[in-house]
């Protein structure tokens, strides 16, 4: 019988002290974040983010090489400072996120809407040529 000191990886015990499941407060001190989607088929990238309480004009998305940096700024209410809260989880301030999509998109011609505190992005692909693969020989 061998002794199992822990139930999974030692090395994930540190990814929950960040995980928002494990520590809320904690990950929420760090940087507000938000939520996202992401799918794709074969003739786009589909990304959906949840901004609750972000207006339009605080959204910005970029596309950078081969990088597309959403963020977005959620503004505390001067009256909420006033107030003796026994809780406070919702978070203010930017946040942004950046995701790696490749060079293979149609940077000109993605697309964003935001309707209702969530961010759509469709990032058309590009035609590309099967590469045909040839053996090099070793000398």
């Amino acid at each position: 019988m061998s002794l199992k000191l822990y139930s999974k990886d030692p090395l994930k015990m540190f990814e929950d002290v960040f995980n928002e499941r494990v520590s809320p407060l904690f990950s929420s001190m760090i940087a507000p974040s938000f939520k996202v989607d992401i799918g794709e088929d074969e003739k786009a990238i589909y990304l959906s983010a949840d901004l609750p309480g972000v207006r339009k004009e605080d959204v910005k998305v970029s596309m950078e090489e081969d990088v597309l940096n959403i963020s977005a700024e959620r503004e505390q209410q001067e009256e909420e400072k006033k107030k003796n809260f026994h809780r406070l989880e919702r978070s203010w301030g930017c946040m942004s996120r950046s995701f790696t999509i490749g060079n293979h998109v149609d940077a000109e011609h993605i697309s964003a809407s935001y309707d209702n505190g969530v961010l759509k992005v469709v990032i058309p692909k590009l035609e590309h040529e099967e590469s045909k693969g040839r053996e090099i020989k070793v000398s």
